[in-house]
């Protein structure tokens, strides 16, 4: 432990199991709802993504399950991704050019995504970029949803090997 982390409280501990506890049965109640059974992989899978802010590929979710269930499969793994996904416990950001990522986050929102090494960050509800007059859809076109992307280069890879 460095100089600066607090070890953590009876309290803290006791907080953090009572939001574990909550979330589970969320998950358990959207999964329920969609004809899908509540398991202890999906669980796995879902406090991993629960616990990360990084956007991680089935491959980065499978290495960290794996360190609590030694036995999973990454076919598992994607399967329970996607049965996470169709409940609606989870997102599923896909790119054209790169790997899938998931996200915990459901709700309607945005992404940054750094070109070099591929880091995905939230970024918060800009409102509709038709009422702010940023986009205007074709006429007669009915818009459902969108997504906006920005891409660039996070601060890391800009200072890493003499900057981009």
């Amino acid at each position: 432990m460095s100089n600066h982390q607090q070890p953590e409280s009876a309290a803290q501990r006791a907080e953090q199991a009572v939001q574990r506890a909550m979330r589970m049965e969320k998950l358990r109640a959207q999964l329920d709802e969609q004809g899908a059974h509540f398991t202890q992989q999906r669980a796995a899978v879902f406090e991993y993504l629960s616990q990360t802010a990084h956007h991680p590929t089935a491959e980065d979710v499978f290495l960290a399950v794996k360190q609590e269930l030694p036995k999973i499969s990454l076919a598992t793994v994607y399967k329970n991704l996607e049965a996470l996904v169709s409940c609606g416990a989870a997102s599923k950001l896909t790119y054209g050019d790169a790997a899938t990522r998931y996200d915990i986050r459901t709700d309607h929102h945005h992404h940054s995504r750094c070109l070099q090494c591929g880091s995905i960050t939230d970024l918060e509800p800009l409102g509709s970029l038709e009422d702010a007059g940023l986009v205007q859809p074709p006429q007669g076109f009915k818009v459902t949803n969108y997504r906006l992307e920005l891409l660039g280069y996070c601060p890391k890879c800009q200072s890493s090997e003499g900057g981009i």
